[in-house]
Order: structure tokens, then sequence, then C-alpha cells
């Protein structure tokens, strides 16, 4: 298990690493949204349709219930610490780095920084283990995660496409 968090680690490093590199559209003037080339700021999410300020919601709630098993169980410390770790990247590494609040780059750092709790949470598989509430939370937390993959996926790619200048998804 310590091996696999290692590998979790440096595959976390390397595309940090990348998205650090890669930005590099912030001249032009954008408007606020949830699209992936759009700008996810206060204007968007105060215009969010209802659906997506009910869905923000459940995934903070669902993250922050995590806060409950992370003394006992790896795979809440690496979700709850991968949310936390967001959380600062966009309030204090993003601004520095100057990237511009792209609804596509947020998708990009859910991907990036969910993923490694999410793989040790899915080798671990609590909620096949009997009933518990830490079970219960770990499937939640997982289909969490997979339905929001479902949006971040396609806006991660648009937004890469974007800030790498590739022009290979219109």
């Amino acid at each position: 298990m310590r091996k696999l968090h290692v590998h979790i680690f440096y595959v976390f490093s390397i595309l940090l690493a990348g998205l650090i590199s890669v930005e590099n559209a912030v001249a032009a003037t954008y408007e606020p949204g949830h699209q992936a080339l759009q700008l996810w700021n206060e204007t968007a999410m105060n215009n969010a349709p209802q659906w997506m300020n009910i869905w923000l919601s459940v995934m903070v709630g669902s993250f922050a219930l995590g806060i409950l098993f992370v003394w006992h169980h790896v795979a809440a410390r690496w979700l709850v610490g991968g949310f936390i770790l967001m959380v600062l990247f966009v309030f204090f590494v993003a601004p520095i780095l100057e990237l511009t609040p792209f609804s596509g780059l947020f998708a990009l750092l859910h991907i990036i920084f969910w993923t490694p709790g999410l793989i040790i949470l899915l080798k671990e598989r609590p909620f096949l283990k009997g009933f518990s509430f830490y079970g219960v939370w770990g499937g939640l937390i997982i289909l969490v995660i997979l339905i929001s993959f479902v949006f971040d996926f396609p806006n991660a790619a648009i937004y890469l496409d974007h800030v790498l200048g590739m022009g290979l998804i219109a």
C-alpha cells in the first residue's frame, strides 16, 4: 500500500507541474459561466443553474463528511487532503501563477487532486466490507467523484486543448 501512495504522489506531482507549465491564456476577455472556457468566478456562481448549486453543495458536504474518518482511514486522508489542497491551490497558488480561473481549470484540478484518493478508496472498497458509516461514505464519495468526472474530463480536455494551443477540440 505504501508503494501505491508513492506512485500516486509522483503522478500527482507530474500532473501539477504540467498544469503550471501550460497555462498561457490570460490576456483575452472571457464571459463568466460553467463551460470549460468561461470564467468560474462570483458572477458565474451567482448565475449558475439551481441544479449546479445543489450539486456543488452535495460535493462539498460529501468531502466535509470525510473529516470524520481521516484519523483511521488512509483514503479519507487522501480525499479530504486533496480537497483542501485544491482549495489552497485555487486561492493562493493560481493567482500567483496568474492562472485564468476557467471552469476547465477547476475541472482539471478536480481530476488532479481527487484521483489519488479515489484510487485508494476503490482499491480499499469499504462499501463491500459490511455496513458501516465509513462504508456508506466511501460509496457516496466515489459516486460524487465519478459523477463530477463525467463533466470534469470533457471540460479539462477542452481547457488543456485551449491552453496548449493544440486546436484539436473545436
